[in-house]
């Protein structure tokens, strides 16, 4: 049974996840670390789990997304895995992060880039992708339909959606994506979003005032 551990970063609060399962394997997906106390706390709690990193995902890559990157690249030795059409995103990060105030160690390239459907196994479990864009061009979520979870970066949050005036942003395409493609989930499936908290598809096609 895969489980999930998030962890607030940085100063967007982009919350970093852990998944994880009984063999030890965990994905550490959207890595937002930005400080040594934020490195140090998923790395400890990587180490008090006993758990063995195989995985380093990026649902997209706006910088607070990304910012560990790096780190987990030089701590683990994994680069990140994301879709191809992420990549305009991330090469963009360096050009603008100064003119935030954001230091930003530059985030490795993939070997291996992630298709728009089919599964990634972790351990004993595993996880399907859905290509949601829409708040950026190529942005993926990562589904564990039998523990009946989803991972959905800043596509859908608790009586919310995603920003969509950022390059490769389109609000129509958003909508459709999040009626198409997550509405069509269990609706006590929970949503673990990029940012805020958690919140379930029932709610939110209820009570989400993008929706009603």
């Amino acid at each position: 049974m895969l489980q999930i551990q998030a962890f607030p970063n940085n100063p967007y609060q982009e919350n970093t996840y852990i998944v994880f399962d009984e063999s030890g394997d965990c994905a550490i997906v959207d890595p937002g670390m930005y400080t040594a106390s934020e490195q140090n706390i998923v790395v400890n709690f990587i180490k008090q789990h006993n758990l063995k990193p195989v995985l380093s995902l990026n649902t997209h890559c706006h910088i607070d997304h990304v910012f560990g990157n790096k780190f987990i690249f030089e701590q683990y030795g994994l680069k990140p895995q994301f879709h191809e059409g992420e990549v305009p995103v991330l090469v963009a990060v360096p050009s603008y992060a100064p003119q935030m105030g954001f230091r930003y160690d530059v985030s490795p390239m993939p070997d291996t880039f992630l298709p728009e459907t089919g599964t990634i196994t972790l351990g004993k479990g595993t996880l399907e992708l859905i290509f949601a864009p829409g708040h950026s061009p190529a942005h993926l979520c990562f589904y564990a339909r039998e523990e009946n979870f989803l991972v959905g970066g800043d596509v859908l949050f608790r009586g919310s959606i995603g920003r969509t005036d950022l390059p490769g942003g389109d609000f129509k395409t958003l909508i459709d994506n999040i009626e198409q493609k997550l509405f069509t989930l269990p609706d006590d499936c929970i949503v673990y979003p990029g940012h805020g908290e958690e919140t379930t598809i029932g709610f939110e096609k209820e009570h989400n005032p993008f929706f009603i």
